[in-house]
């Protein structure tokens, strides 16, 4: 059966996650087994290359799978102890196999797989109110020296609805004072505008650009 939950919404799956976590590739999909219910029943997670994932929970006494756990109608205390397991299970493979993915414009995807290549560094998701934002860190002095926000277009200035995907960098405050111009570098969202600038993140600015302004941020952070 096609995985119908939402554990795995805005989740990134990690390869070598699963691979570490007893996930067997066989041809394009990952595949982990697991007995449940005290050995009366054998869990089947299977994940695709295309992200899809399928659950099959076979009664090992007749070999058959068990159709009535994936009818959500259906809430005897039997089969929601069924449920129940293999829902922890499958929350227990989202923590360790998977990482949030909540950016879904173009640049920022690539800014994170950028900055995870060059500096080994993934997004931190510290806020609870605001569970869509993220801070990258330099490892030794635990220092930001970027932010990726979500936020609504009117709080930038933007005279229109909806939110739009931004990035928070670090500059010497000589370079801010030449760089904002309140069209495509604007005073940094939520920083110090002194020493922090934002780029929205609709093509506005090229993403070399951006790559280069990543690194003079970073090295900002890495000197001091």
């Amino acid at each position: 059966m096609i995985y119908q939950g939402k554990i795995f919404n805005n989740r990134k799956i990690v390869i070598s996650r699963l691979l570490a976590y007893g996930f067997v590739k066989k041809a394009e999909q990952y595949i982990y087994s697991i007995n449940l219910m005290e050995n009366s029943f054998n869990l089947n997670v299977i994940i695709k290359e295309t992200n899809e994932i399928e659950i099959k929970i076979i009664d090992i006494e007749t070999n058959d799978e068990y159709t009535p756990v994936y009818v959500q109608s259906i809430n005897g205390g039997f089969v929601g102890k069924i449920r129940k397991e293999y829902e922890a299970i499958l929350s227990d493979i989202v923590e360790k196999c998977t990482i949030k993915d909540i950016f879904k414009s173009d640049y920022a995807k690539k800014i994170i797989k950028y900055i995870a290549e060059k500096y080994k560094d993934e997004p931190e998701y510290l806020w609870d109110k605001t569970p869509n934002n993220a801070v990258f860190r330099e490892k030794s002095t635990e220092k930001w020296y970027a932010a990726l926000l979500e936020v609504e277009k009117s709080k930038i200035g933007i005279n229109e609805e909806g939110k739009i995907e931004i990035i928070d960098l670090k500059a010497a405050p000589d370079k801010i004072f030449s760089l904002v111009d309140n069209v495509n570098y604007l005073p940094g969202y939520h920083m110090n505008k002194k020493h922090w600038f934002t780029i929205k993140l609709d093509g506005s600015i090229s993403i070399k650009t951006i790559y280069t302004l990543i690194d003079e941020s970073f090295n900002i952070i890495k000197k001091k």
